[in-house]
């Protein structure tokens, strides 16, 4: 499949631009990514994190514009895995209104974009227990200079390798998620941004091999590294009847100094008399460019840019994250983690980056306590 993509994505790139007629011109631009991990650990249960160096990922696809349309596809190889990632459709009613049908990232709250982007290296533990990754849906997006919205349709992201395989998918679970939020620039390199975004879920498939049982949901995230894929935290939630879930965002940046910080909360209302069950998240995060330009925001995601090429940057970060409910009397483990990641954009299309990061994790009802001290770097290859 990926010799498929790369001989497609290369072909058609050599065919850039190409005119369907004076006014209608068809283009297609390829993508990628390679991501070369190290990474060596501390833990008193070292034997469960060998030291050593990977390649999570690389990926390889294509995007696609005319006129007011737009498209991307790509497939991804990571841990011996081949399999499909992004794939939309998008159009734009004009700069302001768009909507996309397909599979990707859909918006709710910061972290709503590619994992190759975080600026922590990984994402914190309190985000990615509760900001989904991609899904088969359609978003629609509007924003202008200091508003941005998005709303959005998914369905459980076991639809997209399970669809019509009967008798494990007679249904599928699915979600509403929306993202609001102002901003307001202050001279050209102050920004504040405040934001809520909210969601909504039906139960999803079991994993227990029953069949076509859609009754339960399941949080988890993994230790912040991908040299070592090993779970942190986690809950599975049966007799379920629902998910809301929300969560506060705030973002300052001035100059060569930023913030950025999010609020989780999650509910899973529950049937047969048994007790809801909470958890909830948090982190900050504090940005500082040591060599560079200052930070810009982008209006149309509702995020800080990537810095310019040349910029050395500074990241700071602390999260705190819960999956444990004495009243519902689940106990999914709690998470506190902190770290500091040193990135150096070269250009556009490699970064590298360099990682501690402190977890500790205790509070599982089926695993013990655990302590990991993580060094890790990355070179990463995106365009």
């Amino acid at each position: 499949m990926l010799k498929f993509f790369l001989a497609a994505t290369l072909c058609a790139a050599s065919l850039l631009p190409l005119s369907a007629d004076e006014n209608h011109k068809f283009k297609v631009s390829p993508t990628g990514r390679i991501l070369v991990d190290g990474a060596l650990y501390a833990s008193p249960e070292k034997e469960s994190f060998p030291d050593g160096m990977a390649i999570p990922e690389v990926r390889i696809g294509g995007k696609f514009f005319y006129d007011d349309w737009s498209a991307m596809i790509d497939a991804s190889y990571a841990y011996n895995k081949v399999g499909l990632r992004n794939a939309w459709i998008e159009y734009a009613f004009n700069p302001g209104n768009s909507l996309r049908v397909g599979n990707f990232i859909h918006q709710y709250g910061l972290q709503s974009n590619s994992s190759s982007l975080k600026c922590t290296m990984e994402q914190p533990i309190a985000s990615a227990l509760f900001t989904p990754g991609l899904q088969l849906g359609a978003m629609f997006v509007h924003h202008q200079p200091s508003f941005y919205a998005a709303a959005s349709f998914h369905v459980e992201s076991t639809a997209l390798k399970e669809v019509m395989n009967v008798p494990y998918f007679n249904q599928q679970g699915y979600g509403l998620l929306t993202r609001l939020v102002w901003s307001k620039n202050f001279d050209d390199d102050k920004t504040f941004h405040v934001g809520i975004s909210g969601g909504f879920a039906t139960p999803q498939r079991t994993l227990d091999g029953l069949e076509d049982v859609h009754d339960g949901f399941s949080t988890t995230a993994n230790f912040p590294t991908k040299v070592v894929q090993d779970l942190a935290v986690g809950s599975s939630v049966g007799d379920a009847r629902n998910l809301f879930k929300f969560t506060p965002e705030l973002l300052f940046a001035a100059g060569r100094v930023a913030f950025e910080g999010q609020y989780f909360f999650q509910q899973i209302n529950r049937k047969e008399g048994f007790s809801a069950y909470k958890a909830q998240s948090g982190y900050a995060t504090l940005r500082g460019q040591i060599i560079g330009k200052g930070y810009t925001y982008s209006s149309s995601t509702a995020m800080l840019a990537n810095p310019a090429p040349k910029t050395l940057e500074c990241v700071l970060n602390y999260n705190y994250s819960t999956l444990s409910d004495l009243k519902a009397n689940i106990f999914g483990g709690r998470a506190n983690s902190m770290g500091v990641t040193l990135n150096y954009y070269f250009n556009p299309y490699i970064t590298a980056r360099l990682n501690y990061t402190f977890t500790h994790v205790w509070d599982h009802r089926n695993f013990d306590t655990t302590t990991l001290n993580v060094f890790q770097a990355r070179l990463m290859l995106l365009f």
